[in-house]
C-alpha cells in the first residue's frame, strides 16, 4: 500500500478534537437508556428503542425514512424475528435525537477501503483505525440518515439484539413473578408460556417487571430458527398505499394550514432585484411575500403564502414569468454551460490519464505509467478509451417542500427528509432555538434518490413559518423550481487506458476521472461545522473505480476535482452510477481486443475473488450465455451485454438482451444475478433489484440535464425522457444464498445496467461511450 493511500484513510479519521476521549460504543451500547425514550398511555420502556404498551403491543423507536424501499418492514422483521411477535403487533413511533440512533455504517461507507477489503481485518492497520474513528464520529454526532444503501446493514447487530434482550428481560420477569426456572418458558406471538403450568401472560403484563431487570446473558436464535427473517411476510404499508390513505409529508394537514410555494431565480448564483410585493399580494387568495435567502445551499428566491397551494402555486408561476412582479439579476460569475463543461472535463481526464496531471491518486498498484509506456514501444496492444456522463437531475414523485410551525418558542416538522438529523439542526439554527426545541415527524415519502439528503427545503419553510404567526405553513417546490435547482449527480469525462500481453491479459489499466466532488458541497450545506478550509479526497469521485475487482498487476486511479459551479449532490448510487458505466464498458472493449469471450474474460480476471465470479456464474446461466447451462439462441437482430460492479457490500451481474429499432437501442429482457449477504425481506430486495434496473434504464436511455446560460433545460416530468410502461423490459431477479452480513439493496442494481446495455449495442453497431445512449 502506498503512503498517499496511507493519507487519504487517515485522514477521514483525523477531524481534530472531535475524536479526543471517545470511548467504543459497539452494538450493546446501543441499546440506549429506557428513561430516553417517551412513554404515556401506561408503556413501559425496556431500553432506548422498545416500549410495551398496557395491552402488550410492542412500538419500535425508527430512525430510518420509509420511501418506498420497505426498510420499515425490513426492521421491524428484525425485532419481530428475536421477540416471537408478529410484524403486525408491531407499531412504528417517530425516533428522536439520541446518539444511538444514528447511522454509523452510513459513514463508514465514505471510506475507500471498505470492511470486507483485507486491509481492515489486520488488527491495527491504519484502515481499520480509520473505520473506528469514521463509526465513532457517527454514533458521536447522531448522524440519523437513511441512505448509502446501509439501514439494514446498520441495524443488523443491533436491532436483533435490543430485541434479543427485551426477549430476556419478559422472561426473566416471568421466571420471577411466578418463580419458575427461565428455561421452562417460551414466548408465542407476544404472550410468555409456561408449558407445563398452563401459566402465560401477555408483554403488557410483564413490562414493569422486565425494565428492572438486567439479563445476565443474551443469545440471538440461532438461523435455522427463523420464521420470518428470509421468508416471504407481507409489509404492512401496502395496503394504505394502495387504497389512498398513507399519509405522506404533502398530505400532512395540521389545524390552520396555510401554503407557499416557492419561486427562485432563473439562474445558478442568480439573486432577486426589483420585488413588486404588493403586486403579488393583491392577487387572489395571497397573504404574503417572504424573501429567501440562500440556506442550505438553496438559491435565491421568494415563497408565496396563500390560503391553497392552487393559490400560491399561482402566484409563484406568475412571479416566474411577468418581469413586473420579480425581476431577477443574473449570477456574477460566468454562467455555466453543461457542453463546455464536460469538454474541458474530457481534457483534463485525458491529461491526467496521459502525463499523470492529477493532484490526488486513489490507487497506484505497481507501476501502471511504466507498464503502459513499456507495452508501447514493445508494439503491444495499447488501447485508450473516452467516456462521458451527463448532469442528472432526482425528480422524486413527492414534490419537493416541507410544513413547518413556529410557535411558543418551538419548531414543529412534518418533512419527508432522508436526513431529521439535519433537518432538526437547520431548523434550530433558522429559529434561533435549541435543537430540543425541534419536533421531527417523518412520513412517507414519495421518492428520496439522494435528494433528500439536503435540507435546503427545511430552512425555507421555517424561514416562512417565523412569518406566519404561529400559524403551520406547508411550503411545495413547483416541479419546474424543483427540475431547475436540484443538486445533480455531476457531470463526469473519464480516460481509461489498457495494455495487453501476447495472450490478452491486461497488465496495466490507468483511468482518470474528472468532475466535481460531492460530499465536500454537501458537507458545506447540511453540516457547516464540519466543512473544512479545503477539500479532502473524495470516495465518490473514484467509488466504483478504484475497488475494481479483476486480477491486474499495474493499476492507477485518479481524480482530477473540478467546481464548475452547478450545484451538485447524491444520487441514486452516486459515483457507482457512471462510473460502472466506464470500466464495465471499458472491460467489455479489452475482451473484444484480446478476441474473447467478454463473460469468459471477466471470469479469468476473477479467479481470486469467488463471490464476484459465483455472481456472475449465475447471472450468465440465467440468461442463457453460451457455454454456461442451457444456451438460449438469441432472436435475430438481438446482441447480448453483460456488466459486473459491487457496490454497498454487495456484488451484482447484470446480462441484458437488446436490438435496435429504427435506429432506437431497445432493451428486452435484464437477468440480474446479486450477492446481497443475507436477506431479511426476498420479496423487498427483489421489488429494490427490479425498480433499479428500471431507473438505471430510463437514464441509460435518456438521462440528462443540459445546462445553458447557468439554466437547465429539462423543466417538467416529459422532458427527462422518462421510461414509459410500453419500454419495460422483462426483468428476472436471482439471489446467491448468503450467510455473511447483509449489504446495501436499494441502489446495487444501477450501476452494472448502462454498460450492460452499452455492451449488447456494441455488438449491434458502434460503441457509444457517452451517456445517455439515445442522443
Amino acid at each position: 500500500m502506498t503512503r498517499r493511500r496511507h493519507f487519504l484513510l487517515g485522514a477521514a479519521g483525523v477531524g481534530g478534537a472531535l475524536v479526543v476521549g471517545w470511548g467504543l460504543l459497539p452494538p450493546r451500547e446501543r441499546l440506549g437508556q429506557r428513561r430516553r425514550l417517551p412513554v404515556e398511555r401506561g408503556e413501559v420502556a425496556l431500553n432506548g428503542w422498545l416500549k410495551i404498551s398496557a395491552d402488550g403491543r410492542v412500538r419500535l423507536a425508527m430512525p430510518r425514512t420509509e420511501m418506498g424501499q420497505g426498510v420499515h418492514h425490513a426492521l421491524a422483521l428484525l425485532v419481530a424475528e428475536e421477540l416471537d411477535v408478529e410484524p403486525a403487533q408491531i407499531d412504528l413511533v417517530d425516533a428522536g435525537p439520541e446518539s444511538i440512533y444514528g447511522n454509523p455504517t452510513s459513514i463508514t461507507t465514505t471510506m475507500l477501503a471498505h470492511p470486507g477489503e483485507a486491509a481492515l481485518r489486520e488488527a491495527g492497520s491504519v484502515e481499520r483505525v480509520s473505520l473506528w474513528l469514521l463509526a465513532k464520529a457517527g454514533r458521536e454526532l447522531g448522524m440519523s440518515i437513511t441512505g448509502g444503501s446501509s439501514s439494514v446493514a446498520d441495524a443488523w447487530d443491533v436491532l436483533p439484539l435490543v430485541a434479543a434482550t427485551a426477549r430476556a428481560q419478559l422472561i426473566g420477569a416471568a421466571s420471577l413473578a411466578w418463580k419458575l426456572p427461565a428455561d421452562e418458558l417460551r414466548i408465542e406471538l407476544g404472550v410468555v408460556h409456561h408449558g407445563g403450568g398452563g401459566r402465560h401472560a401477555h408483554f403488557g403484563e410483564l413490562a414493569a417487571l422486565a425494565a428492572g431487570t438486567r439479563p445476565a446473558t443474551v443469545a440471538r436464535k440461532p438461523r435455522e430458527q427463523w420464521r420470518l427473517i428470509g421468508k416471504a411476510v407481507p409489509r404492512r404499508d401496502v395496503p394504505a398505499k394502495v387504497d389512498g390513505s398513507a399519509v405522506f409529508g404533502i398530505d400532512v394537514r395540521p389545524d390552520g394550514l396555510l401554503y407557499a410555494a416557492v419561486c427562485h431565480a432563473p439562474s445558478f448564483g442568480g439573486s432577486l432585484g426589483r420585488l413588486d410585493a404588493d403586486a403579488l399580494r393583491a392577487r387572489p387568495g395571497v397573504l404574503r411575500v417572504v424573501r429567501l435567502l440562500p440556506l442550505a445551499g438553496a438559491a435565491h428566491g421568494i415563497a408565496i403564502v396563500a390560503r391553497s397551494s392552487w393559490h400560491a402555486l399561482e402566484a409563484a408561476r406568475a412571479a416566474a414569468q411577468d418581469p413586473r412582479l420579480a425581476e431577477w439579476r443574473p449570477a456574477p460569475r460566468p454562467e455555466a454551460d453543461s457542453a463546455a463543461i464536460l469538454d474541458d472535463l474530457a481534457a483534463r481526464a485525458e491529461r491526467a490519464a496521459r502525463d499523470g496531471d492529477a493532484p490526488a491518486w486513489f490507487r497506484d498498484d505497481g507501476d501502471a505509467p511504466g507498464a503502459l509506456a513499456r507495452a508501447q514501444a514493445a508494439g503491444q496492444r495499447v488501447l485508450e478509451a473516452h467516456y462521458r456522463a451527463p448532469y442528472l437531475a432526482h425528480a422524486p414523485l413527492e414534490p419537493i417542500g416541507c410544513t413547518a410551525q413556529v410557535k411558543d418558542g418551538r419548531v414543529t416538522l412534518w418533512v419527508s427528509t432522508q436526513v431529521p438529523s439535519a433537518a432538526r439542526t437547520i431548523a434550530a439554527r433558522v429559529a434561533g432555538v435549541g435543537s430540543d426545541a425541534v419536533t421531527v415527524h417523518v412520513p412517507y415519502v414519495g421518492g428520496g434518490f439522494g435528494r433528500r439528503l439536503e435540507v435546503d427545503m427545511v430552512g425555507q419553510a421555517v424561514s416562512v413559518a417565523l412569518e406566519c404567526a404561529g400559524a403551520p405553513v406547508q411550503l411545495i417546490w413547483p416541479r419546474d423550481e424543483d427540475l431547475g435547482h436540484d443538486f445533480y449527480r455531476p457531470a463526469a469525462a473519464a480516460t481509461l487506458r489498457a495494455a495487453l500481453d501476447a495472450d490478452g491479459r491486461p497488465q496495466a489499466i490507468a483511468i482518470a476521472v474528472a468532475g466535481d466532488a460531492i460530499t465536500p458541497r454537501n458537507v458545506e450545506r447540511t453540516m457547516p461545522l464540519l466543512a473544512g478550509p479545503i477539500d479532502l479526497p473524495d470516495k465518490t469521485a473514484v467509488e466504483g473505480l478504484h475497488s475494481l475487482p479483476y486480477a491486474v498487476p499495474n493499476v492507477r486511479v485518479a481524480h482530477v476535482a473540478t467546481r464548475s459551479g452547478v450545484p451538485i449532490g447524491y444520487w441514486r448510487s452516486v459515483g457507482h452510477s457512471h462510473h460502472a458505466f466506464f470500466a464495465e464498458s471499458f472491460v467489455d472493449e479489452l475482451a473484444q481486443a484480446a478476441g474473447q469471450d467478454p463473460l469468459r474474460f471477466r471470469l479469468e480476471l476473477l479467479a481470486e475473488r469467488p463471490l464476484y465470479a459465483a455472481v456472475l456464474r449465475l447471472a450468465a446461466q440465467k440468461a442463457g450465455w453460451p457455454g454456461f447451462g442451457a444456451a438460449a439462441a438469441l432472436p435475430a437482430g438481438r446482441a447480448r451485454g453483460v456488466a459486473l460492479h459491487e457496490s454497498y457490500g454487495s456484488v451484482v451481474a447484470q446480462v441484458v438482451e437488446a436490438s435496435i429499432e429504427s435506429g432506437v437501442p431497445r432493451v428486452h429482457r435484464v437477468v440480474c444475478a446479486a450477492d446481497c449477504g443475507s436477506v431479511v425481506s426476498p420479496d423487498g430486495v427483489a421489488q429494490q433489484l427490479e425498480g433499479g434496473i428500471v431507473w438505471a434504464l430510463g437514464a441509460a436511455l435518456r438521462g440528462r440535464c443540459d445546462i445553458e446560460a447557468g439554466r437547465v433545460r429539462q423543466r417538467d416530468l416529459a422532458s427527462l425522457g422518462l421510461l414509459t410502461l410500453a419500454e419495460t423490459p422483462r426483468i428476472e431477479v436471482h439471489l446467491v444464498p448468503s450467510t455473511r452480513a447483509p449489504g446495501g439493496v436499494g441502489e446495487i442494481a444501477v450501476p452494472p445496467l448502462a454498460p450492460a446495455l452499452a455492451n449488447a449495442l456494441a455488438a449491434l453497431g458502434p460503441r457509444r461511450r457517452t451517456l445517455p445512449l439515445i442522443g
